[in-house]
């Protein structure tokens, strides 16, 4: 069987060779003259605050100041125990929302409804001068006191931040709790499970993947929330800068000094949120990105393994 080859289709022999595309780039000008606009904008700041009368000794100096470190210490109490209430009543009133009994569900979504609607900055106004309409605390059989006395400003900021807290963490563990298939619990049902051991054995495990993160979130936004309670005269970070600026003369320096220690409480919490959420996300996807760690030591081995060769 011969096949016959239409020889006008081939190059001729003397042809010259193909030659290769080459890719021009776009041009974005754009970008350039952003660039030149933000990096003149960061010079203009840095000179500003490079000639103005900033004693920056000073900050170095008051770091660890005695009246520093107790603020900070009590900023980073009042938020976690105010994240512990907010998660635990979060996680409450998420599963009285899903209930099927009206009263609760009805309770919870009234709570959520109105901590959710009001600014912290009033809740913590109202906890504070709940004396004025309330002289006694008096529950009955267990604790009679006046309200002055209970109503501390540290259990002020604690409710105030902690019961604002568990209406967004109701909504945040609502969202993780519906993004878990029903056939989850129809199956864990049909295995003869409880409700409550189905939550906690098969619900809530895989929720946590999508409840993680905006709780790192709110973990952050605690922080730097819990500087309201100076409303309410706790002792925090912020009131103990603003007393040992106002006793020692720099005051914008211990603002400064404030906001320094506010972003490394911030930096550490946001480290401890990847690696958590690494930790959730394991049955998730098949492999898990590197970490900037694992990117330097293997950038570090690539380096080394070249320079052998």
């Amino acid at each position: 069987m011969s096949v016959d080859v239409d020889k006008s289709a081939q190059p001729p022999a003397d042809a010259p060779p193909p030659q290769s595309l080459k890719a021009i780039p776009v041009r974005h000008y754009g970008r350039w003259v952003a660039a030149i606009v933000v990096i003149g904008l960061i010079l203009l700041l840095g000179r500003a605050f490079a000639t103005a009368d900033v004693n920056w000794d000073a900050i170095p100096q008051y770091m660890f100041n005695a009246d520093i470190l107790k603020g900070l210490r009590n900023t980073l109490l009042i938020t976690v125990l105010s994240m512990i209430i907010g998660i635990v009543g979060g996680v409450i009133l998420a599963v009285m929302r899903q209930s099927k009994n009206p009263v609760t569900s009805t309770v919870a979504w009234f709570y959520v409804w109105f901590f959710r609607g009001t600014p912290v900055y009033v809740q913590l106004f109202l906890w504070f001068n709940l004396g004025l309409v309330f002289q006694y605390i008096d529950i009955m059989p267990i604790y009679k006191d006046e309200w002055s006395d209970f109503m501390t400003p540290f259990l002020c900021a604690l409710l105030g931040l902690g019961l604002n807290e568990a209406a967004y963490m109701a909504e945040i563990c609502r969202a993780g709790l519906n993004a878990v298939d029903e056939g989850q619990t129809e199956a864990a049902h049909a295995l003869g499970m409880s409700h409550a051991k189905t939550l906690r054995r098969i619900i809530v495990p895989q929720a946590m993947r999508v409840i993680v993160p905006p709780t790192g979130n709110e973990v952050i936004n605690m922080l730097k929330t819990s500087s309201l309670v100076i409303a309410v005269q706790y002792y925090d970070l912020l009131q103990a800068a603003q007393n040992v600026g106002r006793d020692s003369g720099v005051v914008v320096e211990m603002l400064i000094l404030a906001a320094a220690w506010y972003l490394i409480a911030t930096t550490v919490l946001s480290i401890g949120q990847y690696y958590l959420e690494r930790y959730y996300a394991r049955g998730s996807s098949r492999q898990l990105p590197l970490t900037p760690l694992q990117h330097a030591k293997a950038k570090l081995s690539g380096g080394f393994n070249r320079g052998g060769v």
